[in-house]
């Protein structure tokens, strides 16, 4: 293999420790190697850094190992000409031979040779973004999966609330369970704490608020209520440091995804922290969807395709595009609702959503790049794609049924 770089560095990265083999090239183009071990304290890793510049390394790889990564990162950024990160799965060493000095000198000599594809590692203004929105994303899992045991005590209690309100943690829910938790064991006042539409089911409520609580059922209650309303609260405060700490560019582009139907500004702050505003980055929308693992996976073996199941990718970016997928196919009137309905029917819902979602994507790609709003194609597209073929279809279906056919436009109509 043809090396490419003069001198370049690999690195083993542990938890505890970084091994570095330093590969350059020498005179009548002969190889030296030298390894060395370093702690992953911070002084270690500056005295990595200044053993490399004393090199004149050029070039530096890692693996992507969990999250032991960042802090040589971290040390190593801007200081070299590339600093590369790249997929463990992408550069295994031969089997037999696994040894931590071993892996260092495979990555350097791929590295060296040009043979290594880096991993998006966005700025660090936007990884701090991307940290914000992992972080509310995990905090609203941890909410719902509280207010999933809310319903579990109810329903341990016989109280069958959630049978007759939608959200027992809305207004009229609320005020019950707070009277719940006092002690209010009276059905009809527990029903009249109704608000809204959800006084028009007091009837219902009085039969369903019956049951058998217990002190136990009231302590439990009470203190799953104060953990959602904490975690509610970090969520907002998250939210509000987002609103704070996000540069005007990142807010515009949040404004302009808004534009499409079923988008919601959480939804588009997550999609944007992961694949960022610049979409310069990546070649084509194709290759955003490629690594957003939002397309038919591509393995192929003695002419044959096998599956074709989309790879996992980041799934921090899948969660945010999912209900972002779902509100496009809910909007009424849409190119989203259309394309969700006729895949639905023959693919099932999940590879519909999957396909909405890459064409969401898509089109976000689009609006970046061009800075555009979204153009809806609307709800008929499909028929108008190809009316002709359309029209002889269901005219050669209205034959079949023993019909004469004859066609007049609208126009030419008496």
């Amino acid at each position: 293999m043809k090396e490419l770089y003069p001198c370049v560095c690999g690195l083993d990265v542990h938890k505890k420790a970084v091994v570095a083999c330093l590969r350059r090239i020498g005179e009548q183009g002969r190889i030296h190697r030298e390894v060395r071990t370093f702690g992953t304290m911070t002084r270690h890793l500056v005295a990595l850094r200044e053993w490399l510049r004393q090199a004149e390394v050029t070039h530096v790889a890692m693996e992507s190992t969990g999250v032991f990564w960042k802090p040589v990162y971290n040390v190593l950024e801007g200081h070299f000409a590339q600093v590369v990160l790249v997929n463990a799965q992408h550069v295994k060493n031969v089997p037999g031979r696994k040894t931590d000095v071993g892996d260092a000198e495979w990555i350097a000599q791929l590295l060296q040779c040009g043979l290594l594809r880096a991993s998006f590692v966005p700025a660090r203004g936007l990884r701090e973004l991307r940290e914000l929105t992992r972080h509310r994303t995990q905090l609203t899992q941890q909410q719902a999966a509280v207010a999933n045991r809310i319903h579990k005590v109810l329903e341990d209690a016989n109280i069958k609330l959630a049978a007759v309100a939608t959200d027992i943690l809305g207004v009229s829910g609320r005020a019950m369970l707070e009277a719940l938790i006092g002690g209010q064991t009276d059905t009809a006042q527990l029903a009249e704490l109704a608000r809204g539409q959800l006084r028009g089911k007091i009837p219902e409520l009085r039969v369903a608020l019956e049951g058998h609580i217990t002190d136990h059922h009231r302590f439990e209650l009470r203190t799953l209520l104060a953990h959602y309303d904490f975690l509610g609260q970090q969520i907002e405060a998250l939210s509000a440091r987002l609103e704070e700490v996000s540069p005007r560019p990142f807010r515009e582009a949040i404004a302009l995804v808004c534009t499409m139907p079923g988008t919601q500004a959480r939804s588009a702050e997550n999609v944007l922290a992961e694949t960022g505003i610049d979409m310069s980055q990546f070649p084509s929308a194709k290759h955003l969807n490629s690594w957003a693992a939002i397309c038919p996976g591509n393995h192929q073996s003695g002419g044959k395709s096998k599956t074709g199941k989309t790879r996992k990718g980041n799934r921090w970016l899948r969660g945010a595009l999912g209900p972002m997928a779902r509100g496009g196919a809910r909007t009424k009137g849409t190119y989203f609702r259309t394309q969700f309905q006729r895949l639905c029917t023959r693919r099932g819902k999940q590879r519909a959503l999957v396909a909405v979602q890459h064409t969401q994507l898509t089109a976000i790609y689009h609006m970046l790049k061009h800075q555009l709003p979204y153009a809806e194609l609307g709800a008929d597209y499909f028929e108008r794609r190809d009316a002709a073929r359309l029209t002889r279809h269901h005219v050669n279906r209205l034959e079949r049924l023993g019909h004469k056919v004859t066609l007049i436009p609208i126009g030419d109509a008496p």
